[in-house]
């Protein structure tokens, strides 16, 4: 019966009402235990009239279970598996340990479940509850709130109950960010009436006043409350007297059911127990373990006649505080014994995982056999892409292991896995467990390697790359493969810290590799690389650079095929855009997003559409640069990963936009800054110098260029050296024009690619006169036409036209100016095209206005859809590809039919896409 919540209730229904009519919608009810979440939940089903419910309760005895609550709402749907494309298939059968095979990305299974669950709501309107939601398993924890996030235009409602913990338990950050109800205390007159309702018997005035005013409002309080009371209730409560009581009401509720079970038959509190200790609620489990301890069958009985447990196809308490009550109540001795009945009656050929994890509760003291046991259950655990859940055995099975050097080992392997879990403080724990040893030499190498990777991710700080040193030193003549990743490491968190740093920067880690070990024959992609990047910073650019190509070359050839082609990617397309080498640069790029699209690997995929967004701007695709840069955020978004600010920080500044380049530049440094990577400022500081020589704002251009050129940033540096020069000759610098053309020429030389020598080309005709100037912005015209970048082609009309303006040449500049504007415009480079426009005018010409086109109204997410389905892919392919469901594509179809004005999808291969 509820008092009150008309609000919550109406809130609820209207979300039933949307999701029936194909809007989908997701609410989080947050509030403390007993508040009425679950209530809600159940009115939710009652209220679901046509809909089919599936629904899982996350139990705090089972976070360790990879899966297991994500299995729980799945499992009604799985003979709908078929339905899905060949990989999620896949992804969810070895996520559910349904079959053997690689360890899935979270996230691809994340895009299984959602296919799964929308093509469950084609059928009939689905509701999907989800109680207790702060006690589910890492890996559900993390991909529930990533479908919640895609849902759109499915007929789908996922509601979910939150507890609160309170500050010192965490919780806090589960399903953060979506939409949130919150459940507070009833009002006094509902809090009177439900006391009433509850307690038969007369109550003093004082005895009520005080039961309301405790309970906050609470109503399994105020039901509980009295029921509880010792030694009978009617005794206390018509007295009036009684201590004050500091527990919280959840923890007051909570003790009221202990008293309660605490009045039942020994032999009822035991299965009570069992029944605790067993969180998937297996009946038929519960009733094995219950003869093992010799418990009658009639036990249960007294407990349901109690209103605290129902046992049918399965056990359920009537409060997720009745369990937690129990099992704090029981003695050590107590919970080992249900622990133990349970391990020896579950089967270890169907559930091992499960049996080995009870076994680990009833040890006292340590045990070999069963640390074994949870090792092996993570690595299947591993295996099945449950890094968190590997992690928990093997920190479980360390405090089990009673050799000091075997616990070692495991301390070190636990370390591992919740580093790669994400859990980095966790991980820096088990790693002072493991460092107290006894280790050999190379595991005391690994502690610190890990140690140094560790502190990457929580500080990003300048003693980073030092620890990295440090530790590629030690494995040296240990692991020599190692050895050299380490230094490879080493020089990408030297890049990352960039002019922020304050230790070892890159050219002491180039100093250092320099001792590196041998590589191997033939050597990896990755060797070539580090070798490469050491001749870069110790003997400078044009000796670097064939051996740099070769590792590029590696790269192009290996990379995709192993994962060695993979390790240190993000340093080799650096590279590939130090040496000017735009074929390259866009081929690892593309190729990048692809292998993380069809792995599903989300987390990937949004650093690699980063990367290539901002290339795609550099080759003049800003249209397609601003869909990839929208796919990204929208799955940053959808992960609870902040956005990557390159790509829109660099569309902003192409485009001419100064308040948001601006904008974007002060938070980008702001926060990075903050973790010290100044690769980014470097960026940035590129970004704003093309933003001031298109809108003609020399000196500030000039100023910021300067940062990336005096740092000598691996990669900033080239894109920032041809900008200095133009707005140091604009500016009236020569001299400044001068010293960077003198870095240009041997770097463009040394690379020999059209892009490379058409740059310099277009620099040097800038600081010449007469027909030497001339040959030059021809030469730099030819050769900028025979790559990929277009915005430097389009530049080098300009500024080409400019030259011939000035010299009296109006025709020809007219020619050149016209070429300018029609390319600068077509792209979107506004300050740029703007600034041709000016010249044309001078001339005497009239740049011609960018019609309109139907496609200007579509949303980037809107026109990478378009854009895919006129290639002939089907609302399911396209779907897959971008991590929505196909009802939500067919939404986004309507709208895009709409805005071009056009019905079908023949209409729409036909038509020109920007």
């Amino acid at each position: 019966m509820f008092r009150d919540r008309r609000a919550e209730r109406e809130a609820v229904e209207r979300l039933l009402a949307q999701a029936r009519d194909g809007r989908s919608g997701v609410l989080v009810m947050r509030g403390e235990a007993g508040i009425g979440k679950t209530a809600l939940l159940e009115h939710a089903r009652d209220a679901a009239a046509g809909y089919r419910v599936v629904r899982a309760t996350g139990v705090e005895s089972e976070m360790e279970f990879a899966f297991a609550g994500l299995h729980q709402l799945c499992a009604p749907l799985l003979d709908r598996l078929g339905a899905l494309p060949d990989p999620q298939q896949a992804a969810l059968d070895v996520a559910f340990g349904l079959r053997a095979g690689d360890p899935p990305d979270r996230f691809l299974v994340g895009l299984a479940t959602l296919s799964l669950l929308a093509e469950a709501a084609e059928e009939r309107p689905l509701l999907c509850l989800v109680d207790d939601a702060q006690w589910l398993d890492a890996a559900s924890a993390q991909i529930l709130p990533f479908v919640a996030r895609r849902l759109e235009a499915e007929r789908m409602a996922l509601l979910f109950a939150l507890r609160d913990l309170g500050p010192d338990r965490g919780g806090a950050e589960v399903l953060a960010g979506l939409p949130e109800l919150r459940l507070d205390g009833l009002g006094e007159a509902d809090a009177r009436a439900l006391l009433a309702a509850a307690v038969h018997a007369p109550l003093d005035e004082r005895v009520r006043d005080r039961i309301i005013a405790e309970a906050r409002g609470n109503p399994l309080a105020l039901l509980e409350l009295p029921r509880g009371a010792e030694p009978a209730p009617s005794a206390e409560l018509a007295g009036g007297f009684g201590l004050p009581d500091a527990l919280g009401v959840p923890r007051r509720i909570e003790e009221s059911f202990r008293l309660r079970s605490g009045r039942l038959p020994a032999d009822t509190q035991l299965l009570l127990l069992v029944a605790a200790a067993e969180p998937v609620g297996d009946a038929a489990l519960l009733w094995r373990a219950a003869e093992h301890l010799g418990i009658g069958a009639e036990a249960d009985v007294p407990a349901e006649a109690a209103g605290l447990l129902e046992i049918g196809a399965r056990v359920r308490f009537s409060h997720p505080l009745v369990r937690s009550a129990i099992y704090r109540a029981a003695t050590a001795p107590d919970r080992r014994r249900a622990h133990h009945a349970l391990a020896e009656t579950t089967d270890p050929q169907t559930d091992p995982d499960r049996r080995a994890w009870h076994r680990a509760q009833a040890v006292r003291g340590t045990d070999e056999t069963v640390a074994a046991e949870l090792e092996h259950s993570g690595d299947r655990a591993r295996s099945r892409g449950g890094l968190a859940a590997a992690a928990a055995f093997l920190e479980r099975a360390v405090v089990l292991t009673p050799e000091p050097a075997e616990r070692a080992r495991r301390a070190l392997a636990a370390a591992h896995a919740k580093h790669e879990a994400g859990a980095p403080h966790a991980a820096s724990e088990l790693l002072t467990v493991a460092a107290a040893g006894p280790l050999d030499a190379l595991q005391h190498a690994r502690v610190e390697l890990l140690r140094a990777q560790i502190a990457f991710v929580l500080t990003r700080g300048s003693d980073v790359p030092g620890m990295l040193l440090d530790a590629a030193k030690t494995l040296a003549p240990l692991d020599a493969a190692l050895a050299r990743e380490t230094y490879l490491q080493a020089f990408e968190a030297a890049i990352h810290a960039g002019p922020l740093g304050q230790g070892r920067g890159v050219l002491e880690a180039a100093e250092a590799a320099r001792a590196a070990p041998a590589p191997s024959t033939p050597p990896r992609p990755l060797d070539l690389l580090l070798d490469g990047v050491v001749t870069r910073f110790t003997q400078g650019y044009e000796a670097s650079a064939p051996g740099l190509r070769r590792a590029l070359e590696a790269f192009r050839d290996q990379f995709g095929a192993e994962d060695d082609g993979r390790r240190g990617l993000w340093l080799a397309c650096r590279v590939a855009f130090m040496l000017f080498d735009d074929e390259t640069l866009y081929e690892l790029t593309s190729r990048h997003v692809r292998l993380a699209r069809d792995a599903g690997a989300l987390a990937t995929l949004a650093t690699a559409l980063n990367f290539h967004a901002t290339i795609m701007v550099n080759n003049g695709e800003l249209s397609r640069a601003a869909e990839l840069a929208a796919e990204e955020s929208a799955i940053t978004q959808s992960i609870g990963a902040p956005p990557l600010p390159h790509a829109r920080l660099v569309l902003a500044a192409y485009r001419g936009r100064q308040s948001e380049t601006s904008e974007l530049y002060a938070a980008a440094v702001r926060d990075v800054t903050e973790r010290g990577e100044g690769t980014v400022v470097t960026l940035g500081q590129a970004a704003l110098a093309v933003l001031h020589n298109g809108l003609g704002n020399y000196e500030a251009a000039l100023a910021a260029a300067t940062g990336p050129c005096d740092y000598d940033e691996l990669a900033h540096s080239s894109a920032a050296l041809p900008e200095l020069i133009e707005a140091a000759v604009r500016a009236g610098e020569p001299v400044r024009a001068a010293a960077a053309l003198e870095r240009l020429s041997p770097r463009a030389r040394a690379s020999g690619t059209q892009w490379a020598l058409g740059v310099e080309a277009r620099s040097r005709a800038l600081m010449s006169t007469g027909p030497a100037a001339e040959e030059l912005y021809r030469e730099a015209i030819e050769r900028l036409g025979g790559c990929r970048r277009v915005t430097d082609l389009a530049r080098a009309h300009l500024v080409y036209g400019e030259w011939l303006r000035r010299e009296g040449r109006r025709k020809d500049a007219h020619e050149q100016l016209r070429t300018a504007h029609e390319l600068l415009s077509g792209m979107g480079l506004e300050a740029f095209a703007a600034r041709a426009a000016r010249e044309l005018r001078a001339t005497g010409g009239q740049p011609r206005k960018r019609t309109a086109q139907p496609a200007d109204a579509l949303t980037a997410q809107e026109l990478h859809i378009a854009r895919l389905v006129a290639t002939g892919a089907t609302s399911k392919e396209v779907g897959a590809q971008l991590f929505l469901s196909p009802r939500t594509i067919d939404a986004h179809l309507r709208s895009i039919f709409r805005k071009l004005g056009i019905t079908s999808r023949r209409q729409l291969r036909d038509l020109q896409l920007p």
